[in-house]
């Protein structure tokens, strides 16, 4: 089965032509939101479609999304929460090596730099601040990490882990 990725997610509609303010989950919003580009619209009642981008914009931190399949505020209205997804076998590869796709570091087993367990990552917060790895602990509960390499030395894909060096008190 295809594994779709999450690069966006509609918050409203904007005006009355059918365009959309959608949230970016992406770094490379020019490339996933450019003209032609046909990604997976999952909507809030969980049925999928195709759209294609006919325009996109940067507007107040998000990008202003103009589909071919969606013509009208009402058709616009009806877009409201959904996810616009890509199918992972079409990412081409980083050439920064420091450079990971979400979908790379959820799942990775989360270690101290001992090799003390911490837990798993369970998914890839983004605020003004930067990006967080949410981490779900051993004893259930969740701790956000900062992504930076002062407190993440070392991500290894290839073996299922990160190191994590994180300052007193960040795990509590």
């Amino acid at each position: 089965m295809t594994e779709l990725l999450l690069v966006g997610r509609v918050a409203k509609a904007h005006g009355i032509s059918g365009e959309l303010a959608v949230d970016i989950h992406t770094d490379v919003p020019e490339e996933r939101f450019a003209v032609g580009a046909v990604l997976t619209a999952r909507l809030r009642d969980r049925s999928v479609r195709p759209v294609t981008v006919s325009t996109a914009r940067p507007h107040s931190g998000r990008l202003l999304v103009r589909f071919d399949e969606v013509p009208d505020r009402t058709a616009a209205d009806t877009m409201r929460g959904a996810q616009l997804l890509v199918d992972a076998d079409d990412l081409s590869p980083s050439d920064d090596p420091d450079a990971f796709y979400d979908h790379e570091l959820e799942g990775l087993a989360a270690v101290r730099t001992d090799g003390t367990p911490v837990g798993t990552v369970f998914e890839i917060a983004r605020s003004p601040a930067g990006e967080l790895l949410v981490v779900k602990k051993e004893d259930g509960t969740e701790a956000l990490v900062p992504f930076v390499r002062a407190i993440v030395p070392q991500v290894d894909v290839k073996s299922g882990r990160i190191v994590i060096d994180p300052p007193e008190g960040l795990l509590d």
